[in-house]
């Protein structure tokens, strides 16, 4: 019988991993890690006069620095999963240095190269260099005023895919589809994550990247993938359905719940706020969203990740809509022969056409304002996170616009140059949930954009609660929007929670060099910060920038998150923030809203905008949040914890947890702790 992945220790309550992920190396050999590491000296003495040369963040620079991180990675953490990736290295480092050379002579044959090829980029998130493949059809040329298609492809699970065997793949593996007058895109979504968290992030820093270097047609960008590819391409193509011309999944999982069988056969049983938290990455309550994104679904017949494709077939037709489902016959978990040419056929005719960035109707739903925008329409302002928020909208010319809301406090209207096609002589009438307002009308390059919000009582409304006094109501009428609408505190796109969401943008870990208020939680935190900074390296492939509290700079608030590690006392950042944020914090007592507990035994996790500088999250003792457990499968992969928690640590860290949560809540719309704990938050986030 086939061990447990999981071992529970009774008296602990602990959850102990038996398969880490990735799992760890093998021995090289004295004599290959001497010639390895010369070669690597070699290879980063190169880079630093190209950096010199060329600029520190140079794309060319970063398809060299890509083959100097994946031998040095390997190296360096005891990643050579197998004996043969050694000599595969040495391979590497050769095509890395020939690179070089070829740069401090002025040229970069590979930038101007047909077939497959890989390249890198320069991330924001942690200055790391990420690698991507490239399949070049054979047409293509850098001079070509030809705007080409682009295909992405997410890559299937695979706990042994470090950056050495990818790029490996990716030489010599042009993928399962490469469309006539394609390039395609391998990404390699920072290892293994179905491109969710940094993973996401990946796909959008490798699509700019490309477009920098090759003649991409916008409208005819395609999401394709499979397996866990698959659950990617769900999951890209509900969140983000204005940007596609269309989007293939393959198998994998659209949802955690259903196909994780959590309620029956999953040994944990998931937190009240975890099941609000499936709603960020969770496609299926997207569904609406495909009405503006084609959709061509494949599944084999015997494939029992069959499953992804159903349940989004049972929520389209929930919004009226007929899902194309291709299913192979008489086939397992792969690709049927002949349905590859039927995906093909679809996808061809479907990209061909293109997208349409300005069609008549939307229809959009979010979740989150992390999520808000297709095409011409952006959500602004949601009445609760986590609860639906929906927009209808149709142009009905010459000069009107209709608008159905519900759960909004807030959208904008938005046409880029050339865009609008409403009548440019007089105003436009919006009449949103029936009532009319009035606008100017499109600018002579029609473009128009146009931002509405909602009042109730003469207030405006946020989050469901009126600015200043007033009764709470469950809708209203509207009103242009001004410049002083924005100034509140209040969620809004990339600053809306939860913890995980500091990890979206670029970020510095910041460790505290003074004496703790509290010093039983001191190695608690110690243990807490290294944890965040390995398991960063490990599951999203790079190393997290890391600074001293004294070390934090005017510029370092003005351009990253803030992971703030430690007490009001040990960490001197935290303290002179103290005042200004949504947490009780001394000596004696640690709390938010109106839940406190004794500051010794109980630490503080929590997300908030930092007061010095509202465009910028603070973060307080947590890195990503799912652990160990989760990496075992993507489906489970998704926060963990919720906008603040409190964490008792009587309970050690375990493989779900930092600790027993005590305490866990969203912000409110104003990032208010608004959200009370209840007897069983405790109670579920302890159970094994």
């Amino acid at each position: 019988m086939r061990r447990c992945l999981f071992s529970l220790v009774i008296a602990g309550l602990a959850w102990t991993a038996e398969r880490p992920v990735p799992p760890p190396g093998v021995a090289v050999p004295a004599a290959d890690r001497a010639q390895l590491e010369a070669s690597l000296g070699r290879l980063n003495a190169s880079i630093a006069e190209l950096k010199k040369k060329h600029g520190s963040r140079s794309m060319l620079v970063a398809d060299v620095l890509i083959f100097h991180e994946a031998v040095r990675y390997a190296l360096q953490y005891n990643e050579f999963l197998k004996t043969d990736e050694i000599p595969r290295a040495k391979d590497m480092l050769r095509m890395g240095q020939e690179r070089a050379d070829y740069l401090q002579e002025g040229r970069a044959p590979w930038a101007v190269q047909s077939g497959l090829v890989v390249r890198g980029y320069f991330s924001k998130l942690d200055d790391s260099v990420q690698p991507y493949g490239l399949v070049v059809p054979s047409n293509w040329s850098p001079g070509s005023a030809h705007r080409w298609r682009l295909d992405t492809w997410f890559h299937g699970r695979s706990e042994t895919l470090t950056e050495l065997n990818f790029l490996q793949d990716r030489i010599t593996n042009a993928g399962q589809f490469t469309p006539p007058d394609t390039i395609v895109l391998h990404l390699y979504g920072r290892y293994c994550n179905a491109n969710k968290f940094a993973g996401e992030v990946d796909l959008f820093e490798a699509l700019d990247s490309v477009r920098a270097q090759y003649r991409i047609d916008p409208n005819r960008i395609a999401v394709r993938g499979f397996s866990m590819g698959g659950a990617a391409a769900w999951h890209i193509g509900a969140h983000h359905p204005g940007l596609w011309a269309a989007v293939a999944p393959g198998a994998g999982f659209s949802e955690s719940a259903e196909f994780l069988d959590i309620f029956k056969s999953e040994p944990v049983k998931p937190t009240w706020w975890e099941q609000k938290l499936w709603r960020l990455y969770d496609a299926t309550v997207y569904a609406a969203n495909f009405a503006n994104l084609p959709l061509v679904a494949y599944s084999g017949e015997k494939d029992r990740q069959m499953q992804a494709a159903l349940v989004m077939e049972r929520e389209l037709a929930k919004e009226g809509m007929r899902m194309k489902h291709i299913i192979g016959p008489d086939t397992p978990h792969r690709y049927h022969a002949e349905s590859k040419i039927l995906i093909d056929d679809a996808m061809n005719a479907i990209v061909a056409r293109g997208r349409d960035p300005y069609p008549e109707r939307i229809q959009f739903v979010t979740y989150t304002l992390a999520y808000d925008r297709l095409k011409w329409v952006r959500v602004d302002g949601l009445r609760q996170h986590w609860e639906a928020g929906r927009i209808e909208a149709e142009l009905r010319a010459p000069r009107a616009v209709r608008v159905t809301t519900s759960g909004l406090t807030a959208f904008t209207l938005d046409f880029g140059p050339g865009g609008c096609p409403l009548e440019l002589n007089g105003k436009v009438t919006v009449t949103i949930d029936g009532h009319p307002v009035t606008v100017a009308g499109p600018l002579t390059d029609r473009s128009w954009t146009a931002s509405f919000v909602q009042v109730a009582g003469g207030k405006q409304v946020a989050g469901g609660k009126p600015l200043a006094g007033g009764k709470q109501v469950a809708g209203g009428k509207w009103r242009v929007a001004t410049g002083k609408d924005d100034e509140p505190l209040q969620k809004r796109h990339g600053l809306q929670g939860p913890v995980d969401d500091a990890f979206m943008n670029r970020f510095i870990i910041v460790k505290p060099t003074g004496k703790p208020l509290i010093p039983s939680g001191a190695a608690w935190v110690d243990a807490e910060m290294k944890r965040a900074i390995k398991e960063w390296r490990r599951q999203f492939r790079g190393e997290a920038i890391v600074r001293n509290d004294s070390e934090v700079s005017g510029e370092d608030t003005l351009t990253a998150n803030l992971i703030l590690w430690g007490d009001p006392g040990s960490n001197q950042v935290l303290g002179r923030l103290l005042a200004k944020l949504p947490l009780a914090w001394n000596a004696e007592k640690v709390g938010i809203g109106r839940q406190s507990f004794a500051a010794a035994g109980h630490m503080p996790v929590l997300i908030y905008p930092n007061p010095l500088n509202r465009k910028k999250y603070i973060v307080i003792n947590s890195g990503f949040t799912f652990r160990e457990y989760d990496y075992l499968n993507n489906a489970r992969q998704i926060p963990k914890l919720p906008d603040f928690a409190i964490v008792d640590l009587s309970t050690p860290p375990d493989g779900r947890w930092p600790g027993r949560i005590a305490h866990a809540g969203f912000f409110n719309e104003r990032w208010e702790a608004a959200e009370p704990a209840t007897a069983s938050t405790a109670d579920a986030a302890k159970a094994p």
